[in-house]
């Protein structure tokens, strides 16, 4: 069993930053691919960002020049870095990651419980 655990969400204002941070545990033999993604009221989950295991990214045009994806593959954390948030950035963040837990070439996707942004105008 894997578990992520997010912090680092919270309230801000419009054009402040908050760093989100996730740390993955458990029987963990490699971690391919991690990342974030966000839900607001009444809509569907949706991609930021993600990050394999080579150090390639990719974002939501919406957070693009924003947002910085990175992770520190010795601790098996995630962090992303929000600048410039505004208020449509509100939502609860949630942290993915796809695991190897052995040797064995089996992967298995999994979901922390997410943390809260919220950004006032």
């Amino acid at each position: 069993q894997v578990h992520l655990v997010e912090s680092g969400g919270g309230l801000v204002q419009a054009g402040g930053s908050l760093r989100l941070s996730c740390a993955a545990s458990g029987s963990i033999f490699s971690i391919n691919s991690m990342g974030w993604y966000r839900q607001a009221p009444g809509k569907q989950r949706e991609l930021v960002a993600t990050i394999i295991s080579g150090g390639s990214t990719t974002y939501a045009d919406s957070v693009k020049g924003r947002f910085t994806i990175s992770r520190d593959n010795t601790k098996n954390t995630l962090y992303l870095q929000m600048n410039s948030l505004k208020p449509e950035d509100t939502a609860v963040y949630y942290c993915n990651a796809v695991v190897r837990p052995s040797s064995v070439a089996i992967f298995y996707n999994y979901w922390g419980q997410g943390t809260q942004v919220t950004v006032s105008s």
